[in-house]
């Protein structure tokens, strides 16, 4: 099937030439290096697991399944640790003679799948993961977790720019203009 060296590389002799032929390959491979950039990877050593089904066309071979990944990195938000269950599904021909119109190809009856994978995984990556959809994020002032402090009080800080300000609000209960006493002319 694969090769310690390569092992996203699958013998297809077998079923070369052969249209109608299929044959179905269910592996786990640790990756040989880290997947993704950014806030959310796949790292070297964790395992990919492949349930994934080799069709032979009168093109090439047909390669389609699905692929599965843990990714781990830190909340876009909050900046907690988290770890999420990657699972994405390929389709894609390898080619017998090499073409413009096919991006992949057979070499030597195997076929190398770590592009593929390796782009499709990569791709399904959130650009900004989150630890859960209600997630507030971190206090612009303190840095803390917004989870993490207790209720804040309703008043908001007062800006110091317009702190003078304040002496200028009239409350219509504590009003001492004597407006309502007035008679209207």
């Amino acid at each position: 099937m694969s090769t310690r060296a390569h092992p996203f590389r699958i013998q297809v002799r077998d079923i070369v030439h052969r249209p109608g032929e299929m044959r179905q390959v269910h592996t786990s491979i640790p990756l040989p290096e880290t997947w993704g950039e950014g806030l959310l990877t796949v790292r070297a050593g964790s395992e990919l697991d492949e349930d994934l089904r080799l069709e032979s066309v009168h093109e090439g071979i047909l390669v389609s399944g699905t692929a599965e990944a843990t990714a781990v990195g830190v909340c876009g938000r909050c900046l907690r640790d988290i770890e999420q269950s990657v699972e994405v599904e390929i389709q894609e021909l390898f080619a017998y003679r090499k073409d413009e119109s096919f991006e992949y190809e057979v070499h030597d009856d195997h076929v190398d799948l770590e592009p593929v994978l390796r782009d499709a995984v990569v791709l399904s990556l959130p650009f900004q993961p989150i630890c859960s959809e209600d997630c507030p994020g971190l206090d612009p002032e303190t840095g803390e977790r917004l989870t993490s402090q207790p209720a804040s009080d309703s008043r908001q800080a007062i800006d110091p720019r317009w702190a003078a300000l304040t002496g200028f609000t009239t409350d219509i209960s504590t009003d001492d203009s004597g407006a309502g006493d007035r008679e209207e002319r």
